[in-house]
């Protein structure tokens, strides 16, 4: 048996490893997604729409006396998505002359659930190890995937993996092609991770939605936005598929780019956003992401934080989205008593926080905190991991 995991991978891909310095790639690479929630280039702003039914909103509004009816009844949201990742540089191997970096990765998402307030409990967890290879590691070419498959059991079956009930659960690849000057492979390799990971939090909400676990009365707040890649398939019915899974679903953004703040007239409103007041509410803006089949959404702003308390404008001010799932929402936006019943449950959704245990404190809501440094305690030391190979 070769002696090492990169000894297998370097015998089958016909390359030669060179037992490069090996690292947490989150803490020396500039990693490949942008450092907002949102991305630019998947939105497409609808002008001179309302995201919204009531189209007499044309400022922000407070939502504090809707908080303050709703602090005793029974929250909205009862279930809370976040997907985390740690990469790494594992190696540099060369193949047909040129070299490439090996990335490893593990990938943790989970869902918790809040019955009440001394019962909040994981309920759906998946974690998983990932490598992630160049395509020219696949010395034939051709059926990828099953190479690629053989690789990842072959690697499983190796020692260091068996005495610590360990396994890969796949082996990714990314595009091997030669670069321009602006892009990396390690960045090309860490963007597979972040895309499985990604996968596996959709896997995640399809199966709460198809037990009618989330509904009209269980809302879930997934972590950061609800804009994903294109579909894997065009197919009508997996479009609504899609739709339906995220029918009670709320995307909430920490870190939002600033430049796609606009009004109804297509024009930056990144300043009165900035401004909002403690409690107060943006109107509803719609846009289309086509990426993954025309999908219209619904996206707003709340300040639950007061700025004075707050390190930059935008702290303390989250990012809302929601699916239009209905023809009705298309055309006539969201209901705005669900917006400020929604928006509401987010505010009060802040306390308590965790002041000087994070520095995105006065963005976090609390149940996500504690999902977050759920997933984040299953994971291997960077120290353990790294030893693996």
């Amino acid at each position: 048996m070769p002696n090492s995991i990169l000894d297998i991978i370097a015998k089958d891909t016909n390359g030669k490893c060179y037992q490069s310095y090996k690292y947490c790639a989150d803490e020396e690479l500039k990693l490949p997604t942008l450092d907002y929630d949102d991305k630019g280039d998947s939105f497409t702003f609808i002008k001179n729409s309302c995201g919204e039914t009531d189209t007499s909103l044309n400022t922000t509004k407070s939502v504090k006396h809707v908080s303050d009816k709703n602090i005793n009844n029974k929250p909205l949201f009862q279930f809370f998505l976040d997907g985390s990742r740690r990469t790494y540089k594992i190696d540099d191997i060369e193949i047909n002359r040129n070299v490439y970096p090996i990335i490893a990765g593990q990938i943790g998402v989970a869902c918790c659930q809040r019955k009440s307030p001394d019962n909040f409990k994981c309920i759906e967890f998946n974690n998983k190890l990932v490598l992630s290879l160049p395509r020219a590691a696949n010395p034939n070419a051709t059926e990828a995937k099953l190479f690629f498959n053989n690789l990842k059991d072959k690697v499983n079956k190796h020692s260091a993996l068996e005495k610590r009930n360990l396994y890969f659960d796949k082996i990714l690849s990314y595009d091997s092609r030669k670069l321009d000057d602006n892009t990396k492979y390690e960045n090309l390799g860490i963007a597979t991770i972040q895309d499985e990971m990604i996968e596996t939090e959709k896997i995640i909400v399809a199966s709460l939605s198809d037990k009618n676990l989330i509904n009209s009365s269980q809302y879930l707040i997934k972590d950061g936005s609800l804009q994903y890649k294109p579909m894997k398939s065009s197919n009508f019915k997996e479009l609504i598929k899609y739709k339906n899974h995220y029918k009670s679903v709320v995307g909430v953004s920490k870190m939002f780019n600033p430049g796609l703040c606009v009004d109804n007239n297509g024009k930056s409103n990144a300043d009165k956003i900035a401004e909002l007041k403690l409690f107060h509410r943006t109107p509803v803006y719609k846009y289309c992401n086509g990426l993954v089949g025309n999908v219209y959404f619904g996206i707003w702003y709340v300040r639950i934080r007061e700025k004075r308390h707050s390190s930059s404008p935008f702290a303390g001010v989250l990012k809302l989205e929601k699916i239009l799932i209905t023809d009705d929402e298309i055309e006539n936006g969201l209901d705005s008593n669900e917006v400020d019943l929604i928006t509401a449950n987010i505010i009060n959704e802040r306390n308590p926080v965790c002041y000087g245990k994070d520095n995105r404190w006065a963005n976090h809501l609390y149940p996500v905190y504690l999902t977050e440094n759920f997933i984040k305690s299953k994971y291997l030391s960077d120290i353990n991991f790294l030893n693996i190979f």
